[in-house]
């Protein structure tokens, strides 16, 4: 880094550690006499229990402990916790679906853990699971969410009537509808936000230990936050003090929201190595992360926009039904209700919003937040539905966002649903990413394609990203003995560089060298608290949290240095300059007397070893981060379509962004390349396909489900136009789901401009080839 200053581009200080194979994830670890774990799953998506025969396995070689759920009902274990319950429209309170660690009494999807196999090695496990005799009685199951509310259909739950876990609103339904009544034009638009399945690099695994002597636990799990994993096991389903459990997190190998949650394995994994006195370790295989992690998306959404005669909004109404899967994963109910409604008014100046938010069980598996956590699903309905009254007003679609933005002499702005937007210049970056793409240019490359036999179409969507999570973050800094600044983080890596991104704030604040610094993260043990990752929140809180605790080390460096320099505090200061020569420097103002941070650092240690009153530079600071904050952007995405096969082609994409102040735009544009490529992926190739007879997952692996891979995308432009966020000190507004949000309803749109010449005004994702060619063939069919 050539000077110690943000906004820079400088490269991932973690990167030379991991590609030289240096990282340390979980399934890594090797702890003497570790036994091996491997779960029974249910090959039913619905079945009672009958009977379970261990008798044979147990008494197979290797074999050390076989458990059920009548072993952990015996012990006491409760059932993993989820967010509480919701207040549904009649005042009711929401049903519950609650999920013990091993399926009692029923399975309710296919890959439902039965039993835990512990033995000396996974062949040994896997043999004696093969020899458990399971008696089940099949029953009918229910997959398809359009049909799961209906009466008659198969129940997840007895106590759940017609799968209707929750029913939920928001909004002013009185005023939204006196406004629909009134309005001069209603378009309205049924759109399908597909089921996807998260297929993170690295799968989830866990090593638990037990200390018989201070009956605790260590848990060492792929995760987003230690401590959430470590309230949960303690509290709901071990229904211990927090202090008995120690959770661990290394490095992560993706996370996008499905590495959040307290799954089964780590509480059983925990049990076994209690019971058996021994560590015990699982690793999840592929083909059973497709059935046992939570799945994202799965919603139907319809959506109503009212609009006066000049074409401005009036009102939005929306209903959706979201699939929750066969129980309530920790965050499922409120994912699709207070996450996703939160920006329904994305950056639109609507009068009124109201919106219902259904949730159903189906004999699937648990469906929980997936990068961007309902932001995604609603932005995609709405960036649809303009899309579809522009068509049928005969409006340019992007003049008709424009007249309906939020300007920026608006802000502060609370919308219908009760978000303040603190900051932003939408029509601005609407038409830098306009012009960016030349927009202007797109009839003479569409003629051009055409003449070539060719479909292409340009599309757009305006994003609205809010991010969120816990309300407060700790950082803590330490001055080591060989000469390093470790920096103790509550957030997790999962990586996005998080450790860069930390790395850049200390050495800009303390003047200390990059190669000085070191991250921390991930111990419970070594870090009291934490919010983990996720919501797009960490560079924001962290970041507060990192300042503040900054500031403290400077207030102390001050009394330190007057004590080594033998002067008042006051007359201290600090200045950056020179770092690259050792560090931020603390003097005597008007004079050549001074002493680098570091140098001043180890002498106070060496001072307080000797017993001496010395003021030490350590220091931790929690701070509180009471806001959110609301990225946003334009993608613009222009396709080709071959109308005899229906491949689609992405000729270009490219992304405006306001993320606030870029603290490294290098990691930025990398955080909107990935976030672009999942949401591609669930437009055009992803679809999680489940047998309506019989509930099987069909799409279990990667010969059938579609990832997308780097020949299906173009390279991705990203430019930034900063707009600095006013509620936090960094000005950041967080960038990690951003390019999840936008670039389905872009890529779309994009299609959909394609094909409406042919009569083709709608598509639902995935827009896999098959369903583009015979959306053609029925068009030319009802011309004709």
């Amino acid at each position: 880094m050539a000077k110690f200053g943000l906004s820079q581009s400088l490269r991932r200080v973690e990167d030379p550690r991991l590609l030289k194979g240096e990282g340390r994830y979980t399934d890594d670890l090797a702890v003497a006499g570790t036994a091996t774990g491997y779960l029974l799953r249910s090959p039913h998506a619905h079945a009672t229990i009958l009977s379970i025969d261990t008798a044979d396995a147990r008494a197979m070689p290797g074999v050390l402990a076989i458990y059920t759920a009548e072993d952990l009902a015996a012990d006491g274990l409760g059932p993993l916790p989820h967010a509480g319950s919701l207040k549904n429209r009649d005042g009711s309170r929401s049903a519950n679906a609650p999920r013990f660690l091993l399926a009692s009494g029923k399975v309710r999807h296919v890959g439902d853990p039965v039993a835990f196999v512990v033995a000396e090695s996974l062949d040994a496990a896997k043999d004696a699971a093969e020899a458990i005799l399971v008696d089940y009685d099949p029953l009918p199951a229910c997959t398809d969410l359009a049909t799961a509310n209906d009466p008659g259909q198969p129940l997840v739950f007895d106590e759940v009537p017609e799968n209707r876990v929750f029913d939920w609103a928001i909004g002013d339904k009185a005023k939204t509808d006196a406004l629909f009544d009134a309005a001069a034009h209603v378009t309205r638009l049924t759109v399908v936000n597909n089921r996807v399945v998260v297929a993170s690099m690295e799968g989830r695994a866990a090593l638990a230990e037990y200390d018989s002597a201070t009956e605790r636990f260590t848990l060492q799990a792929t995760s987003q936050g230690a401590w959430h994993l470590k309230d949960m096991l303690a509290e709901h389903v071990f229904k211990l003090p927090k202090e008995k459990f120690r959770v661990v997190t290394h490095d992560v190998g993706g996370g996008f929201g499905m590495k959040l949650f307290c799954y089964v394995e780590y509480g059983l994994a925990c049990y076994a190595a209690r019971k058996l006195g021994r560590p015990v370790k699982w690793t999840a295989e592929r083909s059973e992360a497709f059935v046992s992690d939570t799945h994202g998306r799965d919603n139907i959404t319809l959506g109503e926009l009212a609009l006066d005669r000049d074409g401005k909004f009036l009102a939005l109404r929306t209903r959706n039904l979201a699939n929750m899967g066969a129980y309530l994963s920790q965050f499922a109910g409120f994912i699709p209700t207070a996450a996703g409604t939160k920006v329904l008014a994305s950056v639109y100046g609507f009068q009124a919003i109201y919106a219902n938010v259904i949730g159903a069980l189906t004999h699937t598996t648990p469906v929980d937040a997936y990068r961007g956590a309902g932001r995604p699903e609603s932005n995609y309905l709405v960036e649809r539905l303009i899309d579809a009254a522009a068509r049928e007003l005969g409006i340019d679609r992007a003049e008709l966002r424009r007249r309906n933005m939020v300007p920026p002499s608006a802000m502060p702005h609370t919308t219908p649903v009760g978000q303040k937007y603190d900051s932003g210049d939408f029509a601005q970056v609407l038409d830098e990413a306009l012009r960016r793409a030349d927009w202007a240019g797109f009839p003479a490359r569409q003629a051009e394609a055409r003449a070539r036999g060719k479909r292409r179409g340009i599309g757009l969507a305006y994003y609205l990203e809010a991010t969120g999570g816990d309300p407060s973050e700790r950082a803590e800094v330490r001055f080591t003995e060989d000469g390093h600044v470790e920096v103790l983080v509550g957030t997790q890596s999962t990586g996005q560089g998080h450790e860069t991104a930390y790395t850049m704030i200390i050495a800009e604040r303390l003047g200390v060298p990059v190669d000085r610094i070191r991250v921390r993260q991930g111990d419970s043990d070594e870090i009291p608290t934490g919010g983990g990752t996720g919501g797009a929140r960490s560079l924001y809180s962290e970041g507060t949290a990192l300042l503040a605790t900054a500031s403290t080390v400077l207030e102390r460096g001050r009394q330190a240095a007057g004590e080594a320099l033998e002067a008042s505090p006051a007359d201290i200061e600090f200045t950056t300059t020179g770092a690259l020569d050792g560090g931020g420097r603390f003097s005597i103002a008007g004079t050549d007397r001074g002493i680098g941070i570091l140098e001043l650092a180890a002498r106070q240690r060496a001072a307080a070893a000797r017993g001496e009153q010395a003021t030490l530079l350590d220091a931790a600071e929690v701070a509180e981060v009471p806001f959110g904050t609301f990225p946003n952007g334009c993608h613009i995405a222009e396709v080709e379509v071959d109308p005899e096969t229906g491949l689609i082609g992405i000729a270009r994409y490219l992304v405006v962004d306001d993320v606030g102040h870029a603290i490294n735009p290098l990691i930025v544009r990398g955080q909107v390349h990935g976030g672009v490529a999942q949401g591609v992926g669930q437009a055009l190739h992803e679809h999680t396909v489940y047998d309506p007879e019989s509930g099987q997952l069909l799409s279990a692996s990667f010969m059938d489900y579609a990832l997308p891979r780097a020949e299906d995308l173009p390279a991705i432009e990203v430019d930034l136009v900063e707009i600095p966020c006013e509620t936090n000190p960094l000005g950041v507004k967080g960038a990690g789901e951003a390019g999840a949000v936008g670039s389905p309803p872009a890529v779309m749109n994009a299609l959909v401009d394609a094909l409406a010449p042919d009569g083709v005004t709608h598509l639902d994702m995935p827009a896999t080839p098959e369903r583009v060619w015979r959306a053609l063939g029925q068009a030319l069919s009802r011309a004709a």
